[in-house]
């Protein structure tokens, strides 16, 4: 895609075109641009917000997950859970299911039933 594809979609995105916006975030991903995921996340868009949250894992970057959880994001919760599980963090996993994550519940009480 050229910069010019790029620079035509960003302006339809700006002008409220959803598909435009969450094309941009597919190859904001894919290109792993964090800034422009970011950028779409702030003028709301769920689908920039679920694929940073997914980049955010892979990195294993919980600063930017516990953001995206501030913002409501729920694929970011479900992403931190099954980080903090993973570590062992019982005390993010019960900060999660008290905000209302269910994969929170679910991986605290393998967790809690595993160290018995």
């Amino acid at each position: 895609m050229t910069a010019l594809d790029l620079a035509a979609l960003r302006r339809l995105a700006e002008n409220g075109n959803e598909d435009a916006a969450n094309r941009l975030a597919e190859l904001a991903a894919e290109r792993g641009d964090l800034e422009e995921l970011r950028l779409l996340v702030d003028e709301g868009n769920e689908d920039a917000a679920n694929r940073l949250a997914e980049l955010a894992a892979q990195r294993g970057d919980l600063e930017e997950l516990r953001l995206l959880v501030d913002e409501g994001n729920e694929e970011a919760a479900n992403r931190l859970a099954e980080l903090a599980a993973q570590r062992g963090d019982v005390e993010e996993l019960k900060r999660l299911v008290d905000e209302g994550n269910d994969v929170a519940a679910t991986l605290l009480t393998k967790l809690i039933r595993d160290t018995n």
